[in-house]
């Protein structure tokens, strides 16, 4: 009777039941299809050439270090450059006294860690006292880098800020209007679409030169990201604490509050450690176009080839991001 039933309806009996097939014909075509777009991409974005260079350099220096003698790549000749001319890694600073101006004491205006040293000029012998600072430069650079790090801070602030509203309106479940819905998400798309440097060259247009055109570029694209993932995590939270407290008389904002704000904010936390950490990486390029911090003088040491320069840049930056992970980590562990 219930075989009978089950045929009659559409179904087979359990003991009729199989797996299906995991692949067919169909997905044959799409893996070929996939790897006919992929090849052509290759050949236009250079991929193989990169690859054969890659390999050609890596088999030289295989070769080289088992003791063959190998005629050196572009690839390793550029690594070979590079290594050579950023090491070792420039941390002093000299200085022309006469460059420093008429109103320069070296009794009051001596930096700190510093002395004045008297060299013949290298043509004519004439002796010339230089300013010469032994951290001169990593102090400088590490100011520089203070400075990139305060933009990312209150570009993820002010992201913080513009990304409150949107989340509202974008939760579809809390949004007051359908319209501020498709408003919210149409926004946070808007912002996650226009790159920090092209919002960058904008806002330093309309404000002029200086970190507060990198705060507001960082802040304005961040928050089209914070604004999605609160949103869909808000969409996603469990239904049962809200029903309850909805049942209860509350209003929306106290079941956002007490309903879904405690089963979200460990990703909320996760989100803005890693917008933080994501700003200060960005922020680091800024100043290319003018919008403050460390990336002006990295891009401009780079372009006169003083790679001992760009070396110690580059080793702040790194070591920024790592202490700045650490602590983002340990203060995301206290609070959660």
């Amino acid at each position: 009777m219930m075989n009978a039933r089950l045929k009659h309806n559409g179904s087979r009996p359990p003991e009729e039941w199989g797996i299906r097939r995991p692949f067919h014909w169909g997905h044959a075509l799409v893996i070929c299809l996939l790897m006919a777009a992929l090849a052509y991409s290759a050949d236009r974005t250079d991929i193989g050439e990169g690859v054969a260079m890659s390999t050609d350099a890596a088999l030289t220096g295989l070769a080289n270090l088992v003791g063959f003698e190998r005629e050196p790549s572009a690839v390793g000749r550029g690594i070979s450059s590079f290594a050579q001319r950023s090491w070792p890694i420039v941390v002093s600073r000299e200085r022309r006294v006469d460059d420093l101006g008429r109103n320069f004491d070296p009794d009051a205006d001596m930096p700190w860690w510093s002395h004045i040293e008297t060299r013949p000029h290298p043509v004519t012998g004439e002796p010339i006292e230089y300013l010469v600072q032994p951290v001169g430069y990593l102090t400088y650079v590490v100011g520089l880098m203070v400075t990139t790090i305060e933009i990312a801070i209150w570009g993820t602030l002010l992201a913080l800020f513009l990304a409150i509203p949107l989340t509202y309106c974008s939760a579809s479940n809390y949004t007051p209007h359908p319209l501020l819905y498709v408003l919210g998400r149409s926004l946070c798309s808007l912002s996650r679409a226009v790159p920090e440097l092209i919002s960058a060259l904008i806002f330093v247009v309309l404000f002029g030169v200086g970190p507060f055109a990198g705060v507001l570029a960082l802040g304005f694209h961040t928050a089209g990201f914070l604004g999605k993932f609160f949103a869909d995590d808000i969409e996603n939270a469990d239904r049962g604490p809200q029903e309850a407290l909805h049942c209860s008389g509350a209003n929306p904002v106290k079941v956002l509050r007490f309903a879904v704000l405690p089963q979200i904010m460990p990703q909320v936390f996760a989100y803005v450690q890693y917008i933080l950490e994501r700003n200060v990486r960005t922020a680091t390029v800024l100043g290319i176009v003018g919008a403050g911090g460390i990336g002006l003088e990295l891009i401009g040491q780079w372009n006169m080839y003083k790679y001992g320069h760009a070396a110690t840049i580059l080793l702040v930056i790194f070591v920024t991001v790592v202490i700045l992970e650490h602590i983002t980590q340990r203060l995301r562990r206290r609070i959660i």
